[in-house]
């Protein structure tokens, strides 16, 4: 398989089959996975996959782009994001035994590409921040009670955790809307 992740991508936009052949190989089995774990079947990951694949030959052809993490960590939180999505859709979609279409497939791909770029665009801000920020919200994300936190790192209360975490997401809260992106992804 090709090393850089930017000729991968190119490669799945001009339809290459041996590397789409090595994604599904390779990439295909966790999302099956997390599907499969998350209330889907085998068809669901088939399709999350497939959409997985539409959404970055789209992206590439309507501007090529760059990733910063490995292209089977990528293609993971692009399903696992679809996943999300759709199991959200599928929670709105039925009311009153009445069925509902809220979003064309169209719109999903548009939406689930904007939330590929809004994630994309976090990570690249998460990683400009301290050490220290990254592991305290790291435990923050996680849902880590502050005493539990407080402990694990050494501080005196969980009231400093608490001020210390407000500091890092404001951080990371700046360092995000001054990106010019920001206002494009909005």
């Amino acid at each position: 398989m090709l090393e850089n992740a930017r000729d991968i991508i190119k490669e799945i936009a001009s339809g290459n089959r041996r590397i789409i052949d090595e994604l599904y190989l390779n990439v295909f089995p966790k999302i099956k996975s997390y599907v499969l774990k998350n209330n889907g079947h085998i068809e669901d990951a088939e399709d999350v996959f497939q959409k997985v694949l539409i959404q970055v030959i789209a992206r590439y052809n309507t501007k090529p782009f760059v990733i910063q993490s490995s292209i089977e960590g990528f293609l993971y939180i692009a399903g696992t994001n679809l996943w999300k999505r759709e199991l959200n859709k599928r929670k709105k979609r039925v009311t009153n035994s009445t069925v509902v279409e809220l979003v064309s497939d169209d719109d999903d791909l548009v939406l689930s590409t904007l939330e590929q770029e809004k994630w994309e665009l976090f990570q690249e801000k998460l990683s400009t921040i301290s050490e220290n920020c990254k592991t305290l919200l790291k435990f923050f994300f996680k849902k880590t009670p502050y005493k539990d936190i407080a402990v694990h790192l050494g501080y005196k209360s969980d009231n400093v955790v608490r001020q210390r975490i407000f500091n890092c997401k404001s951080q990371l809260t700046k360092a995000i809307r001054n990106d010019i992106r920001y206002n494009e992804l909005k």
